[in-house]
């Protein structure tokens, strides 16, 4: 993976306003060992172990590994947010799950596994994040468009993973801000009242802060 040489990243705040511009060579010194969006390029290529499906044809996350396919990062995350975001949510919801799944991608590139003899960076299933080869959509694409020159980290700039999981319908999830963890159906939820995606993404991941790469 290459290192950014010539980069700025903008924090912005929730109304999106520019609230600092900073350089590679404004990154603060206890950050330059850890691995950031200052020092870190966005993969070109993710590779995703595909496992052997259960009896309803759905990859089993106990599955044996069959191979490892090597898939460009775009395309990965846009064949996973259909499958783990309903193509119909709110554009809002859409594009806080696609950050989600974005920041999820790129922190297990930093963090490749070796499983029976196969090195990865992710699986096809619910262990990672649930990826159908050729499933994108033009709703969750135009979400992958939205946030493209976008990242969501700590203020250091630090890549961590963004978790979630399903929560309730119909519901804020509240219990999922506590845990650091955005609720898919809370997403919705919130993107049907007014929310913007950033604002979704500031209710389930505090201490957080949205930059644009360049």
């Amino acid at each position: 993976m290459s290192t950014r040489t010539a980069k700025v990243a903008i924090a912005l705040s929730v109304a999106g306003t520019s609230v600092a511009a900073l350089t590679v060579g404004a990154m603060p010194q206890a950050k330059a060992q850890q691995q950031t969006i200052w020092n870190t390029s966005i993969p070109s290529v993710m590779r995703v172990a595909i496992r052997e499906n259960n009896p309803s044809g759905e990859p089993d996350p106990r599955g044996r590994i069959i191979y490892v396919q090597s898939v460009p990062f775009l395309e990965y995350c846009e064949d996973v947010l259909p499958n783990e975001w309903f193509p119909s949510w709110n554009p809002e919801s859409l594009k806080a799950g696609a950050m989600a799944i974005k920041m999820f991608a790129w922190y297990h590139h930093l963090h490749p596994v070796t499983i029976d003899g196969f090195t990865f960076d992710v699986d096809n299933t619910t262990n990672f994040q649930h990826f159908r080869y050729l499933s994108a959509q033009p709703t969750t694409n135009a979400a992958f468009d939205a946030i493209q020159n976008q990242a969501y980290a700590d203020s250091g700039g630090e890549i961590i993973e963004l978790n979630y999981r399903a929560g309730i319908e119909n519901d804020p999830n509240w219990q999922y801000r506590n845990a650091q963890k955005m609720a898919q159906w809370g997403s919705q939820y919130w993107a049907e009242r007014g929310q913007t995606f950033l604002q979704i993404l500031q209710f389930y991941y505090v201490n957080r802060s949205l930059y644009r790469i360049q």
